[in-house]
């Protein structure tokens, strides 16, 4: 049975964390996580501001996406209270985009890590070959928990990106549990003019 196909986000416990699906009684969580200034200044689209906003992106990136048969989409929460505190992605695309954000007070805590590692085990159950992430090099902190996580730097490339429209060096890192290590995904670097190795350790 392929596993990735027809199971999508599954319940997952840890130590410390439930990760599960986002539910409609989310909305007061997700405009907490996707207002916070601190915690998405690195990423592409700009902070919520009502919650009739935080309501439309709850529908539309993660009960619709519950619909499809392929791709993970996790509210990370706490044992003690199972309120989403952050999400983990796997998008369902062909570079099997691993992602991550959370609130900034939940930072440096081990918890991106934690719950990165458990959704990592459901990946390799699941059949998957690879997965990839970026990062804004502005941002090494995310670097960090891709390297904790056993992904390994790979290559950066310049993008334009959108909505914000800002030009960001990005870090490109990736996992294979296939046990090939020399299969780098390389769509980054075909797509975008700029691309170059960096010595990540300065």
């Amino acid at each position: 049975m392929d596993l990735k196909v027809t199971e999508n986000t599954p319940t997952i416990f840890t130590e410390r964390l439930i990760l599960r699906r986002f539910t409609e009684n989310d909305v007061q969580a997700v405009f907490d996580i996707y207002s916070d200034e601190k915690a998405n200044t690195f990423l592409p689209w700009y902070t919520v501001k009502t919650i009739k906003e935080a309501e439309k992106l709850l529908q539309e990136k993660y009960l619709e996406s519950y619909k499809r048969p392929s791709g993970y989409m996790y509210a990370v929460c706490l044992k003690d209270d199972n309120i989403p505190i952050g999400y983990v992605h796997v998008s369902d695309s062909e570079s099997n985009d691993f992602g991550y954000g959370f609130r900034h007070e939940f930072w440096n805590k081990g918890i991106a890590t934690e719950a990165a590692k458990a959704v990592i085990d459901r990946l390799k159950y699941a059949g998957y070959k690879y997965i990839t992430a970026t990062h804004d090099r502005n941002n090494p902190n995310s670097g960090k928990v891709m390297q904790k996580i056993g992904m390994t730097y790979q290559y950066s490339y310049e993008e334009q990106w959108q909505p914000k429209d800002i030009k960001v060096v990005f870090r490109m890192y990736q996992l294979n549990f296939d046990g090939n290590k020399d299969f780098v995904y390389n769509k980054y670097r075909e797509m975008y003019p700029v691309s170059f190795i960096e010595d990540i350790d300065k």
